[in-house]
C-alpha cells in the first residue's frame, strides 16, 4: 500500500485557500484573484477564462460548463447546468435528409449551442464579487502576447491537422510552415484576444445577441448548419438540485442528468455494499470489483441518461441502496462479465478541463468545462478565434432511445464535477477530464482518499486503470505484474498503458480539514494540472 501511494510531487498544504487547474497559468490566474480579495467563484471563472486560451483544443467560448457551488453564508450546495441545446431545426428528419445515420464527428452538424459563456455570467451574477471585464485581462494577455507551446497541445494539433487545414485561419495559426509550432514556441491567438475583449465590453450578449453570435450564424449558414438567432438568444444556464448519495458516512454530490454524474453515484453505492478496506488498493480483487461495478453502472447510464426535460430518468430507482446491494451481489468475484444489460424500471471526449477552488471564507467550487473532443467540431468561427463544441455527438439518431436528437434538447454529457460533504460542509472538491473515464477516475480517487486515507496528491499519483466500452481494461504500467496476471486469468482483456498515461485523465482535488483549518491540494502530473495554495 505504501508503494501504491508514493508521490513525486509534494502534498501541497495551506491554511487559507487553494486552487487547482489544468494548466499552471490558469492556476496562477485563480490564485491572483484570491490573493486580491476575490472569492472562489471569481477565481474559478478567472482560471477557466485563461484555460480557454492556453487549452484551446479542450475548452472555450464555444463549449459547455457544469459546476457545483457551496456558499458558506447559507450552507447550501447548488449545481449549475450550463450546457447548450440542439438548434430548433435539428431533428431526426433533418439529419436523415442529409443521409446521416449518426452525428458526424466534426463539422457544423456536430455542434450544439455553447453554454459556457452563460454559465460564467450566471456564476458571477449569483455569487461573484467581480465582473467578466475584471477577470478577463489575464486571458487577453495570453491570447495577444502568447504562451509557450507544450506537448499535449502540439499532439492535439497534429492529430486534428487534416481537419484544421480545412478551416480558414486555423492552419496558419496552429500549423505555420505546414507543421505544429515547436515546443516552447509562443502561440499567439489575436482573434481570440479580440473575442475576449468583446466579451469584457459586452458580456454574454457578445455571443448570444452580438457580433460573436452573428459570426457563428454566418458561418453556420455557409457551412450548411442549422443554428438561428433564437437558438443563441434563448441560451440560459440553469440552477438545479445536485444529486447525492452517502458513501462511508460522507455525502457524495454531483450533477443530475443530462450529465453522466449519476453513474458515479451508482458505482459508489455498489462499492459501499462491499468491504473495500479489507482489500489492497493495487491488487486484482479490488480492481476487478470496481471494473465490474463500472460495467453495471454504465449499462444503466447508457440506457437511461438524457435530458430530463424531454424524457423522465428513473433517478430514485437508479440510486436505491437496497437495489445497489442486490446488484453488487451479482458480481462474479472470479470472472469478468463479457456483457452487461441495463436494469429495467417502470417509469411514468477526452478533451476537457477541470478546476477546483476553496477560499478562506469556506466557499468552494467544482467546475468542469469542455469542447468535448480535440478542438470540438473543428469549426473555427472566422474573426472570433472560437471553436464550436461537437457535443451533438452526445445524441443518438435512434428514434426509440430516450437520448435521441430532438430540437431544443440538451445532449447526454460526460461532464460531471464532484464534491464530498462532511457534516454538511465541503470536505473534498474533485473531478477529472476523461470522457467515459471521468467517473472511473473519480471513483478511484474517492476510494483512495476515503477508504485508504490517502492524501490528495497520493490519490492523484496512484497507478490508474480505465475500462473501455469494447471490454478492454487499460492498466498503467506501474501496477504489480502479479495483479496484471490475475486480472487476465479472470477474463479481463488487458492492455498496458504508459506508466503515466494522459488517457487516464487530469484529475485534481482539494481536501478541507475544517477542524485543523488546513486545505490540501492535489494535481495530476499526467497532464499540466497544478495546485496553488496559501
Amino acid at each position: 500500500m505504501d508503494q501504491h501511494f508514493q508521490t513525486h510531487r509534494p502534498e501541497l498544504m495551506g491554511t487559507s485557500w487553494m486552487v487547482t487547474a489544468d494548466h499552471p497559468l490558469a492556476a496562477r490566474a485563480g490564485a491572483a484573484v484570491l490573493e486580491s480579495g476575490g472569492n472562489a467563484l471569481d477565481a474559478a471563472v478567472a482560471a477557466n477564462l485563461v484555460l480557454t486560451v492556453v487549452r484551446p483544443h479542450m475548452c472555450g467560448f464555444g463549449g459547455d460548463l457544469f459546476a457545483l457551488v457551496f456558499m458558506q453564508d447559507d450552507g447550501e450546495l447548488r449545481a449549475l447546468n450550463a450546457s447548450g441545446r440542439a438548434p430548433a431545426a435539428a431533428s431526426l428528419e433533418a439529419y436523415a435528409g442529409r443521409g446521416l445515420q449518426s452525428i458526424p464527428e466534426t463539422g457544423i452538424l456536430s455542434g450544439t449551442v455553447p453554454g459556457a459563456v452563460a454559465g460564467w455570467q450566471e456564476l458571477l451574477d449569483r455569487f461573484g464579487t467581480r465582473g467578466l471585464d475584471q477577470l478577463l485581462p489575464e486571458a487577453v494577455h495570453y491570447a495577444e502576447k502568447g504562451f509557450p507551446m507544450y506537448p499535449d497541445l502540439r499532439e492535439a494539433i497534429a492529430q486534428r491537422r487534416p481537419r484544421l487545414e480545412q478551416e480558414p485561419g486555423a492552419a496558419g495559426l496552429y500549423c505555420p510552415d505546414g507543421k505544429p509550432l515547436a515546443l516552447g514556441e509562443l502561440l499567439v491567438q489575436p482573434q481570440m484576444g479580440k473575442a475576449c475583449r468583446m466579451l469584457a465590453e459586452q458580456g454574454p450578449d457578445a455571443l448570444y445577441r452580438g457580433d460573436l453570435g452573428r459570426a457563428l450564424l454566418k458561418y453556420s449558414e455557409k457551412s450548411g448548419g442549422l443554428f438561428n438567432e433564437a437558438d443563441l438568444a434563448g441560451c440560459r444556464a440553469e440552477w438545479v438540485d445536485p444529486l447525492k448519495t452517502v458513501y462511508r458516512g460522507y455525502e457524495l454530490c454531483t450533477m443530475p442528468p443530462n450529465s453522466q454524474g449519476i453513474a458515479l453515484l451508482i458505482q459508489a453505492n455498489l462499492l459501499e455494499a462491499v468491504d473495500v478496506q479489507s482489500m489492497a488498493p493495487d491488487r486484482a480483487e479490488l480492481i476487478h470489483l470496481m471494473v465490474e461495478g463500472k460495467k453495471l453502472a454504465f449499462a444503466d447510464r447508457d440506457r437511461y441518461i438524457c435530458d430530463p426535460d424531454f424524457h423522465p430518468v428513473p433517478i430514485q430507482a437508479l440510486l436505491d441502496k437496497e437495489a445497489a446491494g442486490r446488484l453488487a451481489r451479482q458480481i462474479d468475484p472470479d470472472q469478468a462479465a463479457s456483457s452487461v444489460s441495463p436494469r429495467s424500471f417502470t417509469q411514468g471526449g477526452e478533451d476537457t478541463v477541470y478546476l477546483a477552488v476553496a477560499d478562506a471564507k469556506g466557499n468552494a467550487v467544482s467546475l468542469i468545462q469542455s469542447l468535448y473532443e480535440p478542438f470540438g467540431s473543428c469549426c473555427l468561427v472566422p474573426e472570433t478565434g472560437m471553436f464550436l463544441q461537437n457535443r451533438g455527438r452526445g445524441f443518438t439518431l435512434d428514434p426509440k432511445h430516450p437520448n435521441r436528437l430532438e430540437p431544443g434538447k440538451r445532449p447526454y454529457h460526460t461532464l460531471h464535477p464532484a464534491m464530498v460533504l462532511k457534516k454538511g460542509r465541503p470536505h473534498i472538491v474533485l473531478g477529472s477530464p476523461g470522457a467515459d473515464g471521468q467517473t472511473q477516475t473519480v471513483m478511484q480517487l474517492l476510494t483512495a482518499m476515503l477508504d485508504f486515507q490517502a492524501g490528495p496528491q497520493e490519490a492523484m499519483e496512484a497507478p490508474r486503470w480505465r475500462s473501455e466500452p469494447d471490454g478492454t481494461l487499460l492498466l498503467e504500467g506501474r501496477f504489480p505484474e502479479k495483479t496484471v496476471q490475475i486480472l487476465q486469468s479472470m477474463g479481463h482483456r488487458i492492455k498496458l498503458a504508459g506508466d503515466w498515461d494522459g488517457i487516464m485523465g487530469s484529475s485534481q482535488a482539494i481536501r478541507i480539514d475544517h477542524e485543523r483549518g488546513v486545505v490540501c491540494g492535489g494535481a495530476d502530473p499526467r497532464r499540466q494540472a497544478y495546485a496553488v495554495g496559501r
